[in-house]
């Protein structure tokens, strides 16, 4: 016992030596850096002087140094915005020797006058002299804008801003402008920055703000006239720690699909605004999110209403509306009859109509969504809903259609779907949500019912980043979410996606059909609210779907209001006005994603004859691995296909660098144009698309002829 005392008490003792140690070490540490503090500021000197002297008298400051934000990417890595340097250029007219300063200044007000016009050269060298003789004035800004850094590297050998011995006062002022290589593409989802606090007010940029900003140093500077800080020494400088990046999941051939297929329609309809989103199914990962505003006689992207702009969605709500009628009966909606009757219904003092003049009379549960019939939608809300709004209102809440879908992204309206609590509850309300009336949902908000069909059942938050990179590597992953339960069952999803696809194939969208894969989707038309009253002739039309119908990999939606046509087709159908952008934008991305094309040789005949065509070795072997062709020969830079025939072909290479005229039968006029240019002749041509005849013969020497004709096909 007399031990365990003894060996705590030495334990106790040797921890009170310790901390003395590390007490000591610390005051001694503290008065270390007392010590230089004082030999900083009185001791050390800068351009002759000691820091107090020079403080005094050249008004140095500490402030702080910007960070350097970070970096946007796009899904394949292009860039979508970065800063870059600028430069304001001025001139310490004091700091050289009379010398050197009255044997240069010529010939720097020479180049500025060349340079930047504006001044001339006589103007910029008053200027600086008068600054040079001042007793107040002495730095002078040389530009009144700010030069770039080629530039800079171009004044770096101007005298003054030489590092000349007895030269030298020129200096430059470091500012950072925000950049963006696609601009005006996705202009309002990438965001932009305030010039004055370089703060992200919008997009991307104020969503990630406090990633992308970094941190700040502090740095001492020297207060010139006008307010300008010039850097001077970074001996007890903090060095400022650069913003991170964000890599997005934006494509931008997607996103130039998207507003190449906007801007044409919102043109030809004279509409007010329009959106297209594409989204990835399985993930939510948003390939492309496009906004267009029409000014005067200019479309911009000012608002994001992808993400904020509220309206009434129309008929594209009455897929919920059929999804909770066949969750409540799990009915058989090819078997279930409506009628409809000739078009128009009387309901509680309001009259609602169908679309169709002269109605369509009796029709099933399928095509009620097909045909997209207001009477028949509400017909069937009154069979199983009339006395149960609760329930209804509980399946829009299974849908995800009461809450925001909660992108990473600031600015997000929240859907309005009212209850029974509300004021502006009535009789009749739940009749009019039926067919998309009497609520407020986003674009976003109707794709993400749509992709969660398309994704049998299963709901998917889009998302729009998906990483946050440090210079280290990944710092933040953003994996997809994906609810753990469907929102309906496996029964009404498959019943819906047929629907869906029956809207396409015989309903209001079949003008949009394609013979190469299946679209499914709905359109959506809906008069607009204004001044409180739904008025007619001004609408909201949209439609939303996903492709192929078989294996869905991108959900969309496409919104465009207020189209003015003359023709009464494209002011009241959505069908005519944002159907037609969807087909577009689809179409393109299927000849664009191998991955979504049925296999080829499924479609390629017997036989085809003797197709001769020709290129690069390396283009040829790209495609015949996709189209499963008989492997290309890598004997020489160019081959050609002399037979095609159930997927075989005959390979045949061909050597262009002989001195021989060469064989271009089968070549793309970019090819044939290169390799004849190289070889020095002169080429005219006719017709179009490949090489099928040349006046030169190939195989002959090249000799003095230099003249060829090419004929193309």
């Amino acid at each position: 016992m007399k031990n365990e005392i003894e060996s705590g008490q030495n334990n106790k003792k040797a921890l009170i030596a310790r901390a003395r140690i590390v007490g000591w070490s610390l005051f001694l540490l503290a008065i270390l850096v007392f010590a230089k503090l004082i030999r900083v500021q009185y001791y050390d000197t800068f351009k002759g002087k000691t820091w107090a002297e020079y403080s005094v008298k050249n008004d140095l400051k500490i402030d702080t140094i910007p960070a350097m934000r970070g970096n946007i990417y796009s899904n394949d890595n292009s860039l979508l915005a970065t800063s870059l340097p600028y430069y304001y250029i001025g001139l310490d007219t004091k700091t050289s020797d009379s010398a050197y300063f009255y044997s240069h200044v010529d010939e720097l007000a020479s180049l500025l006058a060349k340079s930047f016009h504006e001044n001339d050269a006589a103007g910029f060298k008053r200027k600086i002299i008068s600054y040079r003789v001042s007793r107040t004035k002495r730095y002078l800004r040389l530009k009144s804008k700010v030069i770039s850094h080629l530039d800079r590297e171009k004044i770096k050998k101007w005298p003054f801003f030489t590092k000349a011995r007895k030269g030298g006062g020129g200096k430059f002022e470091t500012i950072y402008k925000r950049y963006k290589p696609f601009s005006p593409m996705a202009d309002r989802t990438i965001g932009g920055i305030d010039a004055k606090s370089g703060r992200g007010y919008i997009g991307l940029e104020a969503s990630f703000d406090k990633k992308l900003e970094g941190k700040s140093g502090i740095g001492w500077v020297e207060m010139v006239e006008g307010g300008i800080k010039i850097p001077v020494g970074d001996a007890l400088n903090v060095q400022p720690e650069a913003g991170r990046d964000i890599y997005t999941t934006l494509d931008m051939n997607y996103q130039d699909m998207a507003e190449i297929a906007l801007r044409r329609k919102l043109v030809e309809m004279d509409a007010d605004f329009g959106s297209v989103v594409i989204m990835e199914v399985k993930t939510g990962e948003i390939r492309a999110m496009a906004n267009l505003t029409k000014r005067g006689d200019h479309l911009v992207e000012d608002f994001n209403y992808a993400l904020a702009g509220s309206n009434d969605p129309g008929s594209t709500f009455k897929l919920a509306t059929m999804m909770a009628i066949l969750e409540e009966t799990r009915m058989d909606p090819d078997q279930v009859k409506v009628n409809t009757g000739n078009g128009a219904m009387r309901f509680k003092n309001h009259i609602i109509r169908d679309a169709h003049r002269g109605g369509f009379g009796i029709i099933t549960a399928s095509e009620v969504l097909e045909k997209s019939s207001n009477i028949g939608i509400v017909q069937l809300m009154l069979r199983h809903f009339a006395n149960k709004p609760d329930q209804y209102l509980k399946y829009l809440k299974q849908f995800h259609l009461t809450q925001p879908t909660g992108i990473h992204m600031k600015g997000e309206k929240p859907p309005l779907i009212r209850d029974r609590t509300s004021k502006h509850w009535s009789g009749y309300s739940m009749y009019f949500m039926a067919h998309g009336y009497e609520m407020q949902m986003t674009p976003l908000q109707t794709l993400a019912l749509y992709n969660a069909v398309a994704n049998d059942g299963y709901w998917v938050r889009p998302m729009i980043v998906k990483e946050v990179r440090n210079a280290e590597g990944v710092e933040d992953k953003i994996p997809p979410y994906v609810a753990d339960k469907p929102i309906c069952s496996p029964e009404t999803v498959r019943k819906v996606k047929k629907m869906l696809e029956g809207v396409v194939n015989s309903g209001l969208a079949k003008h949009i059909k394609s013979n190469l894969y299946q679209i499914a989707g709905k359109t959506g038309t809906a008069r607009k609210l204004i001044n409180g009253v739904y008025t007619e002739g001004k609408n909201y039309t949209s439609f939303a779907g996903y492709f192929p119908a078989d294996k869905p990999k991108y959900s969309c939606i496409v919104i465009i209001d207020n189209p003015k046509s003359k023709g009464a087709d494209y002011t009241r159908y959505a069908g005519s006005v944002a159907a037609p952008v969807f087909k577009e934008v689809a179409d393109r991305i299927y000849a664009y994603d191998v991955s979504i094309q049925k296999p080829v040789q499924d479609t390629i005949p017997e036989a085809v004859g003797d197709v001769k065509w020709a290129g690069k070795t390396s283009d040829l072997q790209i495609i015949s691995k996709e189209l499963k062709l008989t492997p290309v020969p890598e004997q020489t830079e160019y081959a050609a296909a002399s037979l095609f025939k159930k997927g075989k072909t005959n390979w045949q290479s061909r050597n262009m660098s002989l001195r021989e005229v060469p064989n271009l039968q089968g070549m793309a006029m970019r090819d044939a144009l290169y390799i004849l240019e190289n070889k020095g002749f002169t080429v005219s041509f006719k017709g179009s698309g490949k090489v099928v005849e040349q006046s030169l013969p190939p195989g002959v020497n090249e000799g003095s002829e230099k003249n060829i004709l090419l004929t193309l096909q």
